[in-house]
């Protein structure tokens, strides 16, 4: 838990409408900072805005000036991370090297799960719940992606490019081989000793893997 910071001088009312001053910006991203933490997690459902709160080192009432709802945090997050969450296989390019391309996007996937645990987890905590707050981008957004993607992929394979494999269980096993490290973190941590780098090796590893799997 962060130590408390002063209250925060502001009057309710209009100053929500005008532009946001810079300490209401550097208010909101230390509320969000705290919530990730707290929803990556408790998940959505075991979080209260108690925690989050304390975790920020805000009163409640501060939070809520804010933010009114638990559910308002929690959808400022999710819409921030949906954002940046398709970046690595929208930059998948059909005219480049097929492996090179595929490799590139395992690697960026990686490197998310290294730079963004939080972010993972959060993501992986609503897909367990059902994706109540993500249907809509899942089954749009994310949807016509990997439809793409997949009909470039299956494009390489009947070229005889890449080897002829499933392009959706392609898409979805680089998900689960990178996003573990992320969301399984503690699990790693444990078997492999306390201080180790879950993702120590996994580069190396899912190269070698990909190349084999690949291989026309």
């Amino acid at each position: 838990m962060t130590a408390p910071r002063p209250p925060i001088a502001e009057k309710p009312g209009s100053a929500r409408k005008a532009p946001r001053s810079r300490i209401q910006t550097r208010n909101r991203q230390i509320i969000l900072d705290a919530a990730l933490e707290v929803f990556s997690t408790h998940g959505f459902r075991g979080a209260t805005l108690d925690q989050i709160a304390a975790q920020a080192g805000l009163s409640k009432p501060n939070l809520l000036y804010y933010f009114d709802s638990k559910d308002a945090i929690h959808q400022e997050l999710l819409t921030r991370l949906l954002h940046t969450w398709l970046d690595p296989l929208r930059i998948l390019d059909a005219q480049g090297d097929p492996q090179t391309e595929i490799m590139a996007y395992m690697r960026r996937k990686l490197q998310m799960s290294q730079d963004f645990p939080r972010e993972s987890r959060l993501f992986a905590n609503e897909i367990l719940q059902g994706a109540p707050r993500m249907e809509s981008f899942i089954r749009n957004d994310l949807r016509a992606l990997v439809d793409e993607k997949a009909r470039h992929l299956q494009a390489w394979a009947d070229a005889g490019r890449i080897a002829r494999i499933d392009p959706y269980h392609l898409i979805f096993s680089i998900w689960a081989l990178t996003q573990h490290y992320a969301d399984f973190a503690p699990q790693i941590s444990m078997i492999r000793g306390e201080g180790h780098d879950p993702t120590d090796g996994a580069e190396v590893f899912l190269e070698h893997l990909y190349t084999r799997l690949l291989a026309p």
